[in-house]
């Protein structure tokens, strides 16, 4: 079986998607980052919105490398499988935890069969550009396509001649919940609910996602299935569908168990075409139709669906406008701007409602805003938000109004939010950093008194009482968290990688607390983000673990935690991995690495030695450290080129692990740009030589170009004027003009 992997909208299945110039849409490689753990997939979504529609492939069939039944798995997608057993609704991008990924429409011929184990198929011709995906079922020859809105899917199954089957299964997927219900409204719908949840261990974190299904045209026979539980002795001998799927022909009530399904039978003639829609809700069933029904009206064809959902991404990805790149180069661009734009994501319905957060009330938004959710704030803290607060703000003051009124239904600020509900994955406090950089940036218009309000509290409260801080106190006391506080096994301790975090908040929160006068608390949180200090060891010239009296872990190892193995003090990491994460007090490392050329030889042995990990984040900002030292400006823009042609690539393994909602993309597109910022709630850039001729940035009241020339000597220009290598947010966003000249050769 060939695969094809093409985002070109020539290769779609009509003539509409064909254009004679390519537009920034169509430099898109969905499939970039489906393999690798880049848990990307290449389904169908528009901008942000809560509807994606994904192939499922990673089930049912050794044929399959990935199983998520056989290991650790956290997308519906792999790029190496082969058999595909449906469509899933509302999927992760970029995550490292299973969830979510259920609601599975496929379609087969034949006898019926709701064994996913059985009618499902290999496929070949696949194809995706965004706003669809398609492919043909090599079992059935059935040609499969999907596109979406913001709250619904729409799949186009085209049939052979003969009987054919529309197959809804509410068992699978890659949450680790179980149960669902499902019930006839009509003879060509259906509704429902499944329980998702338990996101990263986090076992009550559970949530009903609600669904409205509609075929196309009314089925010749339809009804439901459910797996019966094995059972024993005599009632397993009277019971013929012991062990087995049983189907409920006919049956027009409520269906409800841990592996239940629906399914539609037709008549099909030679290219017929039967199509499904899907609606999504987190509030009500009736909510979930009323979004397929106000997206979905009675007309609209999948073209005009697909159509629209282009229209939208090429109107954000065309924020940037490029020339003088490769191919290669536009294609790597796009797609990681495109993957920026998938989470967070909208959680309203078209009537307002949303779950609010940790509770079962329902409330609406206010007229013309929208409900975020997917915040993965330890990944998205470092560069995310800061591109949607520059390319797309009206979007970025929507992610931080939802974050604000989240601690206003339930105290605090979120962590890692998913749909209502905290998971408390990862470390930190990083919602403050996202908040107070938008605020810097002059994007003010939401609650900064109930904002910082939380921030307070959450930097403040004692650990018993506090979910985003539980070992504040040690760090509050000492300055540092030792060993044993946070966990009593050591091999599960994060407690340098929890302070380090938590200096990084406090560095941020000090410059609000003195705006707001508040010069004590201000004080008190400088000092507190110099702590760092504590965990500096002269002897391995490293970060290194206190133990709870102070003195430093014996025996260790720097390059211990290397490849996700366990290690003290350190979450997915080594000690190389965090000990320059100090981006708040570069000048402070340098002074206790030994001075400018130490820390700079420290720096490069990390690049040099392979201790540098492209994919965990803490060290994401490393090669930026370069330019903080006059005179070695040019290992940042040498490092940073190196690690694009390495590990950012046009093929599906062309992000470096796991995206994280868009993290390692944004890295991307950042430092293509020519800028990066590398101080989280500090608002400045530090420069790097661009990957492109020219980029055009739409900034909204007018557009910034970014150029590189040759010339008599080196320099960088904003606005003509020379300029060092780190500059303000302030100044970079006034500007219209951003040159880097290099000298003739």
């Amino acid at each position: 079986m060939k695969k094809f992997l093409t985002s070109c909208a020539a290769l779609l299945t009509f003539a509409a998607a064909t254009v004679e110039a390519k537009e920034p849409v169509d430099w898109v490689n969905p499939f970039i980052g489906t393999t690798n753990f880049g848990t990307t997939n290449p389904g169908a979504l528009v901008p942000n919105g809560l509807m994606s529609v994904s192939p499922f492939n990673v089930m049912g069939s050794d044929l399959n490398q990935y199983d998520k039944d056989k290991r650790w798995w956290s997308t519906p997608y792999d790029n190496t499988n082969s058999f595909f057993t449906g469509f899933s609704h509302v999927n992760l991008s970029g995550v490292g935890c299973p969830e979510l990924g259920s609601i599975l429409v496929s379609a087969s011929t034949g006898d019926l069969d709701v064994d996913y184990h059985h009618y499902g198929s290999t496929y070949s011709d696949e194809h995706a550009s965004p706003g669809i995906y398609g492919l043909t079922l090599d079992k059935y020859g059935i040609k499969a396509e999907a596109t979406a809105t913001t709250r619904t899917s729409r799949i186009r199954f085209t049939f052979p001649e003969g009987q054919g089957h529309i197959l809804l299964n509410l068992g699978e997927g890659l949450t680790n919940e179980s149960g669902a219900t499902v019930r006839r409204v009509s003879d060509t719908e259906v509704v429902g609910s499944k329980l998702m949840g338990t996101f990263c261990y986090t076992t009550q974190a559970v949530f009903p996602l609600y669904f409205a299904l509609k075929v196309s045209r009314k089925p010749d026979q339809e009804g439901f299935w459910k797996f019966q539980r094995p059972k024993q002795g005599v009632e397993a001998a009277w019971d013929p569908d012991d062990n087995a799927y049983k189907l409920y022909p006919g049956f027009s009530r409520t269906i409800s168990g841990d592996d239940i399904g629906a399914y539609f039978t037709y008549t099909t003639t030679p290219g017929e075409q039967i199509e499904v829609s899907v609606g999504v809700s987190f509030v009500s069933e009736a909510n979930a139709l009323e979004n397929l029904r106000a997206e979905q009206p009675s007309g609209v064809t999948f073209e005009s669906i697909y159509s629209d959902a282009r229209s939208k991404w090429n109107a954000d990805l065309s924020r940037v406008e490029l020339t003088g790149g490769t191919d290669d180069q536009n294609t790597v661009f796009y797609t990681a701007l495109y993957h920026t734009l998938i989470h967070p994501s909208i959680l309203q319905d078209v009537n307002g409602q949303y779950p609010a957060m940790e509770s079962d009330t329902i409330l609406t938004v206010a007229d013309g805003t929208n409900r975020y959710t997917v915040f993965s704030l330890w990944d998205t803290y470092r560069n995310l938000h800061q591109l949607m607060t520059l390319l797309y703000p009206d979007r970025q003051l929507d992610m931080v109004r939802s974050m604000v009124d989240m601690s206003k239904e339930w105290g605090w600020l979120p962590k890692w939010e998913l749909f209502g509900r905290e998971t408390f994955t990862m470390e930190g406090d990083p919602a403050i950093p996202v908040i107070i950089d938008t605020w810097r940036k002059g994007l003010t218009d939401f609650d900064i008194d109930a904002a910082y309000a939380a921030m307070k509290k959450s930097a403040t409260t004692p650990g018993n009482q506090n979910p985003m801080r539980p070992d504040i106190d040690p760090y509050i006391e000492k300055g540092y968290i030792p060993l044993g506080f946070f966990a009593g096994d050591n091999s599960g301790d994060n407690s340098v990688s929890h302070a380090l975090e938590y200096y990084v908040a406090d560095n941020a929160l000090a410059w609000l607390a003195e705006q707001r006068g508040e010069t004590e608390f201000a004080r008190e949180l400088r000092k507190r983000a110099a702590g760092w200090k504590n965990y500096y060891s002269k002897e391995s010239g490293t970060l290194r673990p206190l133990n709870p009296d102070g003195t430093f872990l014996t025996p260790f190892n720097p390059r211990q935690g290397e490849n996700f193995e366990e290690v003290p003090g350190f979450h997915e990491g080594s000690a190389w991995n965090y000990t320059f994460f100090v981006p708040h007090d570069v000048d402070g490392l340098v002074k206790a690495m030994g001075g400018k050329r130490k820390f700079v030889d420290k720096l490069q042995m990390v690049f040099d030695q392979g201790l540098y990990d492209p994919a965990n984040e803490p060290d994401i900002a490393y090669p930026y450290l370069f330019s903080r030292i006059k005179g070695e400006e040019w290992r940042t823009s040498e490092t940073v080129a190196k690690l694009l042609d390495k590990y950012f690539t046009n093929k599906p393994d062309g992000i470096p692990g796991n995206d994280d909602t868009g993290t390692m993309s944004a890295w991307a597109v950042f430092s293509m740009l020519g800028f990066y910022p590398d101080v989280p709630g500090v608002p400045e850039y530090t420069l790097v030589e661009p990957t492109f001729d020219s980029a055009v940035v739409d900034l909204g009241s007018h557009k910034l170009t970014i150029t590189k020339r040759k010339g008599a000597k080196k320099a960088i220009l904003l606005d003509g004027k020379p300029v060092g290598h780190r500059v303000s947010h302030a100044d970079l966003s006034a500007a219209s003009t951003l040159e880097f000249v290099s000298p003739n050769p």
